[in-house]
């Protein structure tokens, strides 16, 4: 098959990074990478070059990195590049004249199976909620949000302890391989793509996947065992679901919970009783039994398993959950 076909990539995280790998294994023809500018972080305000873009210099990619989509010199620089075709993975919303530049359309990657799962957080939201499956999405863009026409899908199972970073590479890998389905086939004609509002059932209920900022990510131990197992295992590793303690000594202390293990029990200890032998288990009373905590974080500290922050401590007594 011909890989003269022009194409312009648009992504900027490890996600896409896969995504485009994949394209160049395949030689084809990637004529320009737009991604994220360059940003300074850190006490030193160092610049930091997004994921993308360090693999496209590796490559000798030509990189856009624009500020403002709509700026007229990026938009006469894109068309410069005489896309035949462009492809979003992990990208910004695209105005008008950008995804409808190219000849044969601009398509986007996405980690659900449209129509579920539209916004910027499928991943994490998919977990929270307790999915059994989920999988990645290729459509052809339009002008609202993750609504355009789907070309291909994949289904993935979701395993009963899979955190939402584990899904993550798994997503990355089949979208990947969905990427390089859908440029085969859209070179060769030989696709149908299907508009979204044909696969919605009249009852059907369709869950959004709105960003996820801190303030939504504090633990409510009211919920009952799965819920809370699955909330953390859909923010793990990032953002990261959080809880506030309180010490033996009366100390407060916010961690970050990464890992849970839920043991279903019927127990007449009231709810949030946190029960620790100071060495191998720190599990807290739920409904529907005992949450014991795997991995955590102390603010300002390191990831750690339970076993080595219970070695650490030189306390013991009764922690409570702060409400």
């Amino acid at each position: 098959m011909s890989k003269d076909l022009r194409i312009v990539f648009l992504g900027t995280p490890h996600f896409a990074v896969e995504s485009l790998d994949v394209l160049i294994r395949n030689n084809y023809n990637i004529v320009g990478v737009v991604t994220a500018p360059d940003n300074q972080s850190g006490r030193g305000l160092e610049v930091h070059q997004s994921p993308i873009k360090e693999y496209s210099i590796a490559h000798g990619l030509k990189v856009l990195q624009p500020i403002k989509l709509k700026d007229e010199s990026f938009i006469k620089e894109l068309k410069s590049l005489k896309a035949d075709l462009q492809i979003v993975v992990a990208f910004r919303m695209l105005p008008e004249n950008v995804w409808n530049m190219p000849r044969l359309g601009t398509f986007n990657l996405h980690a659900s199976l449209l129509p579920q799962y539209r916004g910027a957080a499928p991943i994490n939201w998919a977990i929270i909620n307790g999915e059994k499956e989920t999988g990645v999405t290729t459509f052809f863009l339009q002008n609202e949000i993750d609504t355009g026409k789907i070309l291909f899908q994949e289904t993935v199972t979701i395993s009963e302890d899979e955190t939402a970073g584990e899904l993550h590479d798994n997503l990355m890998i089949t979208g990947a391989n969905l990427v390089l389905k859908t440029v085969e086939a859209i070179e060769s004609k030989d696709y149908t793509s299907v508009s979204q509002d044909s696969l919605v059932n009249d009852n059907q209920i369709l869950h959004k996947a709105p960003k996820i900022f801190k303030e939504h990510c504090k633990i409510d131990w009211n919920k009952n065992i799965h819920q809370i197992h699955d909330f953390v295992r859909g923010l793990s590793p990032h953002p990261a679901a959080w809880t506030e303690l309180t010490s033996p000594i009366g100390n407060d202390y916010q961690f970050k919970i990464y890992r849970t293990q839920k043991e279903e029990y019927s127990s007449n200890l009231p709810l949030k009783t946190i029960l620790t032998d100071y060495k191998t288990h720190f599990k807290v009373v739920v409904n529907g039994g005992f949450l014991h905590i795997l991995e955590l974080q102390a603010s300002g500290k390191k990831q750690l398993t339970i076993q080595e922050y219970l070695r650490g401590l030189r306390m013991e007594g009764s922690w409570n959950i702060k409400e």
